[in-house]
């Protein structure tokens, strides 16, 4: 309950400082918001060339797969490797205020967020240019999303908590997410590896298995694993539950460490 009083209570704050950040980012940018399009579109392009070209993808509607798939990645890195340095980022805010530390997260999801669902708008287009059939399955997108947004999100609780006491963490948490980019099948099939090494990186990866799930539902036609869904969203809520429980318990000792 008092997450719940928290999120409605400080949600007009959240909100705000999503729309500053917003704006902010292309305040001095001559394109302004036409780079949340361009910078997507544009890493297609040079994936859908390297690979399509040089590595021979044969992926149906690979420039859809790619693009699908990066952008569900970008946002669950940037949320994750932004969660690390947030608190002290906004180290200034909350020495004067009090806001629970959590709304400085969901904040930021929300700013990538946004971008994610340009993108998507983007794979929209993709879809009607390329002809790809679309079934009553596409609605599955919705709580695909969501557990993608829940995992994140408590992912990030704890990520963030631990930022603020383990100065290298931004390090250790950008090699890790690197090496997790290249074992989530963005720009190629999980099928690649061999059994039964692809079923266990196309489930034990979360990541990896709603970006799966993703493409089954919006290129094709296909259901997902809603028994492996389930079982991510209990996860994710768990985790959810962890790590709002752990910033509340030490969000006092933060503006001591810091």
């Amino acid at each position: 309950m008092r997450f719940v009083n928290d999120i409605k209570k400080y949600f007009d704050y959240m909100v705000y400082a999503a729309k500053a950040e917003l704006k902010s980012e292309i305040s001095n940018s001559y394109l302004d918001w036409l780079w949340w399009i361009l910078e997507p579109f544009c890493f297609m392009l040079i994936y859908v060339i390297i690979f399509a070209g040089v590595f021979k993808a044969t992926e149906q509607y690979f420039p859809i797969f790619i693009f699908s798939g990066n952008t569900m990645w970008t946002f669950f890195s940037k949320c994750i490797s932004g969660s690390v340095k947030i608190i002290k980022d906004n180290e200034t805010t909350i020495t004067k205020v009090y806001i629970p530390k959590f709304i400085l997260l969901l904040s930021d999801m929300l700013v990538n967020g946004y971008k994610m669902c340009i993108s998507f708008g983007i794979v929209a287009a993709m879809l009607i240019f390329f002809r790809v059939p679309i079934t009553w399955n596409v609605i599955l997108i919705i709580p695909i999303i969501m557990i993608l947004f829940l995992f994140t999100f408590g992912l990030g609780c704890v990520v963030m908590h631990a930022g603020v006491f383990v100065a290298d963490l931004s390090y250790i948490v950008a090699i890790l997410l690197n090496m997790l980019m290249f074992f989530t099948g963005i720009f190629y099939s999980m099928d690649r590896f061999p059994v039964p090494f692809d079923r266990i990186l196309s489930t034990a990866n979360p990541v990896a298995f709603l970006m799966i799930s993703m493409r089954k539902v919006l290129m094709y036609s296909q259901s997902p694993d809603f028994k492996l869904l389930l079982v991510w969203f209990v996860i994710s809520v768990l985790l959810c539950w962890c790590g709002v429980k752990t910033i509340y318990k030490n969000e006092n000792n933060y503006v001591k460490v810091m």
